[in-house]
């Protein structure tokens, strides 16, 4: 028999790869001799760095970049096991777990971290790059991040745009004539599972603005700014990015990767099933694994289960999700090709307990799992 298990993290408790090698120790007590293939997963956000290099045997590699405020923050990026291939996570760079709450100011915050990340993995060789751009401080618009790369924005006295969304109002001219001529090689793939335009009241600074720190008044300065920059963009470049959907992502950045990059925005979890070549393993599987930390309605908008099971679902493959907590809906899950969810907890514990015992309640979960099925598939 062959199980492939492709789970996500279960936060705090254990990492993708820590779930899936307690899947195989509980279905190895009931079947020693099957084939197992491990495929942690992640949606595009926290953690598919991790997940990318586990499932591909890649290598992680840390460095100290410009942080949203300016000052020297340490990140990283992976490359992935084919070694043509560079993943980044920009709030490793820019995201808003580098500033204490009382610092928050999305009129100075920049990308420009995310930029030199893009450099070091250009420096890698790489030919395809995969950014994920989830939990961002900034509402620049991704102009820091193309500063970085050697791009030229102006104002009108022709000096370099001081850094933040509170300078957009201030950009007269773009200058990509110096911008890192290896970038013309590359392809970008950017994980976006948020569909916000650039500006106006859905947009990156109506509707994200205040978690970054602006208040009222300031979010109605961050998005007349983006409006005045994606009209500069149009300008000069020839490109309309300011009501694409998914360019208000991470403050604008959706947008500067589209304009500046050409990069191709997709739902996290369909680039991570493409560079893990998950349905090239699930084709001639006879039970998929997924799971998380928890499972509700929302798992159906985008998460890896639900991206898991409608994979498996073209192959007709059943699938079985474990969680460690079932919310509200998460029976939903059922008409997308799920078919069946387990909750791994034995009995009543405390929050504390459940992450503590994450391990064990896998293994046990998969050996009950592991025993119904050899029930009906013995001969």
């Amino acid at each position: 028999m062959k199980f492939v298990l492709a789970p996500d993290s279960f936060k705090e408790s254990m990492t993708a790869k820590e779930v899936a090698d307690c899947m195989e120790k509980g279905f190895k007590k009931i079947f020693p001799s099957a084939q197992y293939i491990k495929v942690p997963m992640a949606d595009g956000g926290e953690g598919t760095v991790e997940s990318l290099i586990e499932a591909t045997n890649g290598e992680i590699y840390n460095t100290e970049v410009t942080g949203p405020l300016g000052n020297k923050v340490l990140s990283k990026f992976g490359i992935l096991g084919d070694r043509e291939t560079a993943i980044i996570e920009m709030a490793s760079a820019s995201g808003l777990h580098h500033i204490k709450k009382e610092n928050r100011n999305p009129f100075i915050t920049t990308t420009y971290g995310t930029g030199e990340l893009i450099k070091c993995a250009l420096d890698k060789k790489v030919k395809h790059i995969f950014i994920g751009i989830g939990g961002s401080a900034t509402n620049d618009g991704g102009a820091g991040m193309i500063q970085a790369l050697g791009g030229k924005l102006l104002d009108h006295s022709g000096r370099d745009l001081e850094f933040g969304g509170g300078n957009l109002n201030k950009l007269c001219t773009i200058d990509l004539s110096n911008l890192d001529s290896r970038l013309n090689n590359i392809d970008i793939d950017v994980a976006c599972d948020v569909t916000n335009p650039l500006t106006g009241i859905n947009g990156a600074s109506y509707i994200f603005g205040p978690q970054k720190g602006a208040t009222e008044e300031m979010v109605k300065t961050l998005d007349s700014n983006l409006m005045h920059y994606s009209k500069i963009i149009k300008k000069h470049l020839n490109i309309d990015i300011e009501k694409v959907p998914g360019s208000g992502a991470a403050g604008g950045l959706g947008a500067g990767l589209m304009a500046f990059l050409s990069a191709n925005l997709e739902k996290g979890i369909e680039l991570v099933i493409k560079y893990t070549k998950l349905e090239d393993k699930i084709m001639n599987a006879d039970f998929v694994l997924t799971g998380e930390g928890a499972i509700d309605n929302q798992t159906q908008f985008g998460k890896t289960p639900y991206g898991v099971s409608l994979l498996s679902k073209k192959y007709n493959k059943p699938v079985i999700v474990l969680a460690g907590k079932l919310g509200d809906g998460y029976d939903n899950l059922y008409d997308y090709g799920i078919n069946s969810i387990f909750g791994i907890l034995p009995e009543a514990m405390s929050l504390e307990e459940a992450l503590i015992n994450g391990k064990e309640n896998i293994e046990r979960t998969c050996e009950n799992i592991a025993r119904l099925i050899n029930l009906f598939t013995v001969n």
